[in-house]
């Protein structure tokens, strides 16, 4: 402060030029706001998100669950679009993962509103439905901006579900390295990349990537490729440095399932 106040007082003599400390101290309060965006990456453009669901069976009930939920699916996509329905086969046991795709939140209140007073629905599925559940879960996710939805290769084979839970920071700290880790594995010779996903509600800095493979020992034989892959093993050490956990899952499609 001292040498802020000589500084005005040797331009006001001697009228010199104003050396930088006035010009700071001139410079309205709004303009000397940080230059640094505090934003965690690259927006959403679009409102589409997808809704993941994990519902928890008795072990006792897991087969009548599938079986019921094989004949009455129909009631519940008639209302709302199902990307996939699969039956968690490793990393988890009597699971049932699902997801749902929505143009909006509004479409998705509306949706839940018109099924609570659908006496078919209601009645037929979901009374019978969850007494056969321990629990239900669900997270809303949006696709990375890098990432669009496919298709399997063929159908017939089996999923992966990953589960990335990264370091707080956002995208903007770790995308690009997650990206990369991604885009390594999702090459000729590899598996298919189905879509990867953001984790909106649910765990912050959550991401997902959705993988096919023609059948556990198809996957077993790229996971031990990579391995011995230095372009994979780079991208996958350039990304571990962001990485708190990971889960993996892999999965079975319901004979109802779009991705099959």
């Amino acid at each position: 402060l001292a040498c802020s106040c000589c500084c005005i007082i040797q331009t006001l003599i001697l009228g010199q030029q104003k050396p930088e400390c006035v010009l700071n101290l001139c410079t309205p309060p709004s303009s000397l706001q940080p230059r640094a965006h505090f934003g965690t990456g690259p927006q959403q453009k679009h409102r589409t998100f997808y809704e993941f669901r994990t519902y928890c069976i008795l072990p006792d009930q897991n087969a009548a669950f599938l079986k019921l939920t094989n004949e009455k699916i129909h009631l519940r996509t008639a209302h709302s679009e199902l990307v996939g329905y699969w039956s968690v086969e490793y990393g988890g046991l009597n699971k049932a993962f699902h997801i749902w795709k929505y143009d909006s939140y509004a479409q998705r209140a509306e949706v839940r509103a018109t099924l609570a007073q659908d006496p078919a629905w209601v009645s037929e599925y979901l009374s019978k439905a969850l007494p056969m559940l321990t629990s239900q879960d669900n997270e809303v996710t949006y696709m990375v901006p890098w990432s669009r939805l496919q298709s399997p290769l063929q159908e017939g084979g089996v999923y992966e579900l990953v589960s990335f839970q990264m370091r707080p920071g956002g995208p903007a700290v770790w995308g690009k390295a997650f990206q990369a880790a991604i885009n390594a594995h999702d090459a000729p010779g590899y598996g298919k990349l189905i879509g990867a996903f953001h984790c909106e509600f649910g765990l912050q800095n959550r991401v997902h990537a959705l993988w096919w493979f023609e059948s556990p020992d198809h996957r077993a034989e790229i996971r031990h490729t990579a391995h011995h892959d230095a372009r994979v093993v780079a991208a996958v050490r350039n990304n571990i440095v962001n990485l708190d956990s990971q889960r993996n899952q892999l999965m079975l499609p319901c004979p109802f399932s779009p991705l099959k």
